[in-house]
């Protein structure tokens, strides 16, 4: 049986057309419902039990959950047509809205990857005597609850949790697998009569726990505290904000299923090559500190990654890919939504791009407070704001989006955003995208209301290939006139550029080049570039030992991007002896310019021609030469340990 759409119009507060739903979609569509979480509820209990029931309304959720457990079937699939759409002060028709969030709604969801964590429920407590133990009190029944002291206080009398006493000088892990270094260590002496004692400090004390709980105040033990999974922090003079950490610290024992959010391909990551660094967006970006070099590539700590997406929105070589959900399935969404607004009549949607959380509140309370959406609006709800890069954002405005707005949300990390955001812009060739940091949801309408975006492209474009394919196809399209696009400095696009007079051709920058983008020519000495694959990580500026290659920050649209190009070149040089080509003549003159005469190895006239041959020549000419090497005889035998000893009168 095919799916059912089953529309609520509730309370007749939002307009429904049935059969434009139902032709915008393919999917059958029941009669306008005025009450289906009230009134009509046998309605609704009629739909579920078929089993192929979407219901149009996310507010009632736990309702309709519990009413498919009644009935003993799985909970329907819910989309909020209503406070994304349906609620709305525009007078356009909502109907091409509708369809998008619909077939966008109907796309697979892909599995995602999760990690088992397991947390036995060892509790590290820290902080003042007056805070930590009355916490150490409520937890101990629940959890194995240990407390570190930092105040010089005496030992608490109850021996239902541990207490120590120290100074924290390193701290690492996540949930399930803290480990801290303790100096000043004492613990208690239970021994004798009377009040209970402090041991002797010492350091170097070493312990592990699955759950922390901070209630020092002051410096976090993490970068970015609040993204830590297990890492529980408070200010010790809020009773509220100790009360919930103490209740969310009681939740965590059990198994948890942490999500893998990003993946790596280490063999194309241009990090560094030969312990040259290169590309380190990745680990200036990551708030959390779960990137780290690792030779010539980084590694990521999967634990410790929060997901904040930002490492896959800068990365220039598609090394790190956000993997929840990978980045096609965010191309797909986004194409889906365009085409199916076209579909159903629309003609220049622009999109909102929020997260699950603020965002989201943010559309209901403007919704239901406010004048609500634009028509034209369409929003998409991302995991991670962060990670939604200027692929993401060219993807869209090739797909047929007249602008792209980024809500933003209190916790999000913008630095990210702030370099992608620009990039962007510049590669689209217009003023299309913005960056909403707003907290109140009038300000949000009033925002939307308020803008005249420009005219969407004419004709949109299929986002295909990787992310860099992306951008580079969106660019394209959004600027046919082509050309060369000036790019931020930080961008991951554009040339190399070679001094031809400082450049002596050795090459060195083509065998670390970590893309491929820089080359040689096996039958003649010559540089050459592909210009769509370089990174701009640097490397090569850096490795080069004349320092005569610059950077220049650039899109050029032209075919001429594709295709290789020669940046220097020089006559190879003929051995003076044989004829045989063999590197560069402005390389073998210098070379012969500064050791001819000038060193003991070249001192006389015939010892600085071989500065002039082939490498068979050379050994030729060394061999018969007066001074050979090779006439020297056997080598003498290593001396051993054993020729030594025998020598020894006591052996």
């Amino acid at each position: 049986m095919p799916k059912h759409l089953i529309l609520c119009d509730c309370s007749a507060t939002q307009t429904l057309d049935p059969e434009g739903l139902s032709k915008a979609t393919g999917l059958g569509c029941s009669r306008r419902h005025s009450a289906l979480c009230t009134d009509e509820i046998e309605a609704a209990a009629k739909a579920i039990a078929t089993g192929e029931a979407i219901i149009c309304c996310t507010q009632e959720a736990r309702m309709f959950e519990d009413l498919a457990a009644d009935l003993e079937v799985d909970s329907p699939p819910l989309i909020d047509l209503r406070d994304r759409a349906g609620w709305s002060d525009d007078p356009a028709s909502k109907l091409p809205k509708m369809a998008a969030l619909l077939a966008e709604a109907s796309l697979p969801s892909p599995p995602q990857k999760t990690v088992d964590v397991i947390s036995e429920g060892l509790c590290l407590i820290l902080g003042a005597s007056d805070v930590a133990l009355p916490a150490a009190e409520k937890l101990a029944p629940l959890l194995g609850v240990t407390v570190l002291l930092t105040d010089e206080t005496d030992p608490p009398e109850s021996r239902d949790f541990d207490a120590i006493r120290g100074r924290i000088t390193q701290a690492s892990g996540t949930l399930g697998q803290f480990e801290l270094r303790i100096d000043a260590l004492q613990q208690v002496n239970p021994a004798g009569r009377g009040a209970l004692r402090w041991t002797a400090p010492r350091d170097g004390g070493q312990t592990q726990c699955d759950v922390l709980l901070d209630l020092r105040g002051g410096t976090p033990l993490f970068p970015a505290p609040e993204k830590r999974e297990g890492y529980l922090r408070a200010d010790p003079g809020s009773l509220n904000a100790v009360s919930d950490a103490v209740f969310q610290a009681a939740q965590m024992i059990g198994t948890f299923e942490k999500p893998l959010y990003v993946a790596l391909e280490p063999l194309i990551c241009a990090h560094s090559r030969a312990e040259q660094t290169g590309c380190s967006k990745c680990l200036d970006i990551c708030p959390t500190g779960a990137i780290s070099p690792d030779g010539d590539h980084v590694s990521i700590d999967p634990m410790i990654c929060a997901g904040c997406g930002a490492c896959a929105a800068r990365c220039p070589s598609g090394a790190i890919t956000y993997d929840s959900p990978p980045p096609d399935m965010i191309f797909r969404r986004i194409q889906t939504l365009a085409q199916a607004y076209r579909k159903a009549g629309g003609t220049a949607p622009r999109l909102l791009v929020h997260d699950a959380t603020h965002g989201a509140e943010m559309i209901r309370l403007a919704a239901r407070h406010g004048r609500g959406l634009p028509a034209d609006v369409i929003p998409l709800e991302v995991s991670a704001l962060a990670g939604f890069g200027h692929a993401e954002i060219l993807a869209a405005l090739a797909s047929g989006f007249a602008d792209v707005a980024i809500l933003l949300a209190p916790t999000t990390e913008r630095d990210a955003l702030d370099q992608e955001v620009p990039l962007a812009q510049a590669m689209s060739g217009a003023d299309t995208v913005h960056l909403l940091d707003l907290g109140d949801p009038d300000a949000l309408c009033d925002a939307l209301y308020g803008a005249t975006p420009p005219a969407p492209i004419a004709t949109p474009v299929l986002p295909m290939g990787s992310r860099r394919q992306v951008a580079r196809l969106a660019a394209k399209s959004l600027n046919p006139s082509g050309g060369t696009l000036p790019l931020p400095a930080t961008a991951p696009y554009g040339a190399v550029l070679v001094n031809t007079d400082a450049c002596t051709l050795c090459l060195s920058c083509v065998s670390l080049c970590p893309s491929g983008a820089l080359m040689d020519n096996e039958d003649k000495p010559q540089l050459r570039f592909q210009e769509d694959a370089c990174l701009q990580c640097g490397i090569c500026a850096t490795i080069c030992p004349e320092k005569a290659i610059t950077l220049e920050p650039r899109m050029n649209l032209d075919d001429t991007a594709l295709t290789q190009v020669v940046l220097n070149e020089e006559e190879p040089f003929a051995c003076i002896e044989c004829g045989t080509l063999f590197g560069s003549k402005a390389t073998i003159e210098r070379i012969t310019e500064k050791l001819a005469g000038k060193h003991a190895m070249f001192a006389t006239s015939d010892a600085a021609r071989m500065i002039q041959m082939c490498e068979g020549c050379r050994i030729n000419a060394q061999f018969n030469s007066a001074d050979n090497p090779f006439a020297l005889g056997q080598r003498p035998r290593v001396r051993r340990t054993e020729d030594y000893l025998t020598k020894r009168k006591d052996h």
